[in-house]
C-alpha cells in the first residue's frame, strides 16, 4: 500500500472538469441595476458573482469583460487563490472600488464552481457551521419619530430581532436612509447625482431623542442600530456616540470618514457606544489599524466590494484577534448573489456580529432565484451546491441598464460634504 498523506489535496473534479471555457458580464435593471460575472466550466459547471459598484455599475463591467475575462480562459477554476493573486498582484494597480470589485465577481464565481463540483453548500468549504442561523437587521424609516417609532413596530411585527433607525431632520427636505415610498430604499434614484442639504447641529439635536422614544415605545429587548453615513467630524461624532449611550445602541455606524483611522480614537476616549464602519472599504489596508487598534466593534466590508471571499476572510481572521466582529454591508445595492454568498460565509465565520438585510424587489427576486430564508429574525442559507444563487438571463433581458447615480450632500451653505 503506497502512502499519499503527504499527498496534497486536489480541487473535485479533473484539471479538465475545471478548465474555464467562458466567461461574460450579465448587466440588468430589474429596479436597479446589477453586474453578475457568469463563468462556466469545461464540465458545464457555471458558477455566478456579483460585480455590482453602486453608481459605477458599468466601470467594472467593462474592467471585467475587456481587462479580466481575457485572462480567465483556460485557467484551472479550482485555483481559487492563484488566481486572487494574479489578478491582485498582476495588475499593479492594485486595491480601489473598480479592480477590487471586479476581483471579488471572480473570487465568488470560482468558490460557487468548485462547491458545485464537491456536491457542497458553499459553507461547508469554508470549514462548516458555527451557527444555525444569521442574526441580521432591517431598516425602519420615517419622515419624523412618530413614523420611525411605528415602523419600528413592524419590523418587530415581523420578528425581526434587531432594527436600524433612521428618521427625518426637522427643517432638511430629504434625508439619508429614509424612503418615501414602499420598500426597500435606493438611494441610486436619478441619472445624474441629487443634491441634498445637510445640516450638523440639527442632526446632532434630533437623534438622540429619537432613541430616547424608541426605547419608551418598545423596550430594552430589541437591538437598536442607527447609521451617520460618514457625515461628522471625529469630535461631534464622539459627542454623538456619547449622547446615546443611555440607550444602548448594538452600533452607531460610520460615525465619521474613515480614511483617516486614527480619527476614531477621539471617538472611543468618549463614549463606549458600539462603532462599525467599513462598507466603501476595499482591503485589509483600509481597516489594518482601526482593527489592531481596537478603534471598532463591527467591521462591515462587503464580499463584492473588498475581493471577494478569499480576501474577507482574512479581515475576518485579523479582527477575530482582537475581538472585532463582522457586520457585513447588505443594501439592496448588492444583488442577491452577494446575499447569498455573504450568508454561507456568516454561517461559517467565527466571529460573526451581524448582517444587513433589505429586501429586494420582487422583479430582483425573480431574476435571481436564490434558496436563503428568512425565519425567527434570522437569514438561513440553503443546501444546494455553492452559494445557492442562479439567474434567469432571458428575464435578466428585460430589464436593460438603467443610469443612475447616488446622490450629494452640501451643507446649509453650498460647501460640499459627504453623502
Amino acid at each position: 500500500m503506497s502512502d499519499t498523506t503527504s499527498q496534497p489535496v486536489q480541487p473535485a473534479g479533473s484539471s479538465r472538469d475545471r478548465e474555464i471555457v467562458d466567461a461574460r458580464v450579465i448587466v440588468t435593471c430589474p429596479g436597479r441595476n446589477f453586474v453578475t460575472l457568469r463563468i462556466e466550466t469545461h464540465a458545464g459547471i457555471v458558477g455566478l458573482g456579483d460585480a455590482t459598484l453602486n453608481g459605477r455599475e458599468l466601470a467594472v463591467a467593462a474592467y471585467l469583460t475587456d481587462h479580466v475575462i481575457p485572462t480567465l480562459i483556460g485557467r484551472d477554476a479550482g485555483r481559487i487563490e492563484d488566481t486572487w493573486q494574479f489578478l491582485y498582484r498582476g495588475a499593479y494597480w492594485r486595491r480601489g472600488p473598480v479592480t477590487m470589485t471586479a476581483i471579488a465577481a471572480v473570487d465568488i464565481a470560482l468558490w460557487d464552481i468548485v462547491a458545485r463540483l464537491a456536491g457542497l453548500p458553499l459553507y461547508q468549504l469554508l470549514g462548516g457551521r458555527s451557527r444555525e442561523g444569521v442574526l441580521v437587521y432591517g431598516h425602519a424609516s420615517g419622515a419624523d419619530v412618530d413614523a420611525t417609532s411605528e415602523e419600528v413596530g413592524r419590523f418587530i411585527e415581523k420578528g425581526y430581532l434587531a432594527i436600524r433607525a433612521q428618521s427625518g431632520v426637522p427643517g432638511l427636505k430629504k434625508n439619508y436612509g429614509v424612503t418615501r415610498i414602499k420598500g426597500a430604499y435606493e438611494p441610486a434614484e436619478s441619472e445624474l447625482p441629487l443634491e441634498t442639504v445637510w445640516s450638523t447641529p440639527r442632526y446632532l439635536t434630533s437623534t438622540p431623542p429619537l432613541f430616547e422614544r424608541l426605547r419608551r415605545d418598545h423596550g430594552p429587548d430589541i437591538e437598536l442600530l442607527h447609521d451617520v453615513h460618514h457625515r461628522l467630524t471625529p469630535i461631534e461624532a464622539a459627542r454623538l456616540a456619547r449622547d446615546l449611550e443611555p440607550y444602548r445602541l448594538f452600533w452607531l455606524e460610520d460615525p465619521t470618514p474613515a480614511e483617516n483611522q486614527s480619527a476614531f480614537e477621539l471617538i472611543r476616549r468618549h463614549s463606549v457606544t458600539p462603532i462599525a464602519t467599513g462598507e466603501v472599504f476595499n482591503s485589509l489596508w483600509d481597516c489594518k489599524e482601526l482593527i489592531e487598534k481596537q478603534l471598532i466593534d463591527y467591521v462591515r466590508t462587503t464580499l463584492v466590494h473588498a475581493g471577494g471571499i478569499t480576501h474577507v476572510r482574512r479581515i475576518a481572521s485579523l479582527a477575530a484577534l482582537y475581538g472585532v466582529r463582522t457586520g457585513f454591508h447588505g443594501a439592496t445595492d448588492l444583488s442577491p448573489v452577494c446575499m447569498g454568498t455573504a450568508l454561507h460565509f456568516d454561517t461559517w465565520v467565527p466571529n460573526f456580529g451581524i448582517q444587513e438585510y433589505m429586501l429586494h424587489s420582487d422583479e430582483t427576486l425573480a431574476v435571481f432565484p436564490h434558496d436563503y430564508t428568512f425565519r425567527d429574525g434570522r437569514l438561513h442559507c440553503g443546501e444546494s451546491p455553492g452559494h445557492g444563487v442562479s439567474i434567469d438571463e432571458k428575464l435578466a433581458a428585460k430589464f436593460p441598464y438603467s443610469p443612475r447615480q447616488l446622490p450629494i450632500a452640501r451643507l446649509e451653505d453650498g460647501t460640499m460634504w459627504d453623502w
